[in-house]
């Protein structure tokens, strides 16, 4: 069994504006970087952001290279037609105060975030990275039970445009 992931990989098409995002915007250490030159042409860079104790978010920028594409959606939502938040990432954030103190630098940075939704076991943000990711800040306000597992509820999605082509 697992104890915990080391990290997450995901991509970018602009690496700088991800690095002045993460670092300068949500304040995570970039711990590493790195780039590989590619034997059959191209390069793929890399950079480490430390999200939690020895837990990181690695994104790869590539370029040039033979079977990837030059321009491609890096929003994985998007990109597969679904709505936001299908695929997503949350990042634990300690104390009630913490979140909304989290959402207030946002919010300040001119970065779209959303009001503090409660989750019934968490209160959580949403928004969205330059890479059109999702990323939920997340505080939990309790631990879960026996009693969650097999619950219903009834909700809305709201679905991407759909091009009528």
């Amino acid at each position: 069994m697992g104890s915990g992931f080391s990290h997450v990989g995901l991509s970018t098409l602009d690496m700088d504006a991800t690095i002045q995002f993460y670092k300068n915007v949500l304040g995570f250490p970039l711990v590493a970087e790195h780039k590989t030159r590619i034997k059959e042409g191209g390069m793929l860079r890399q950079a480490y952001f430390e999200v939690g104790d020895q837990q990181f978010i690695v994104f790869m920028e590539p370029k040039e290279i033979s079977g990837i594409p030059a321009e491609y959606d890096t929003g994985i939502n998007g990109a597969l037609g679904l709505p936001g938040g299908m695929y997503h990432f949350a990042l634990k954030i300690h104390t009630l105060d913490g979140l909304e103190k989290m959402r207030n630098k946002l919010e300040d940075q001119g970065i779209d975030v959303s009001q503090v939704i409660d989750l019934g076991h968490a209160k959580s943000i949403f928004l969205l990275d330059p890479n059109n990711l999702q990323i939920e800040f997340c505080c939990d306000i309790r631990t879960f039970t026996d009693s969650d597992l097999h619950q219903q509820s009834e909700a809305s999605i709201v679905l991407p445009d759909q091009d009528d082509d």
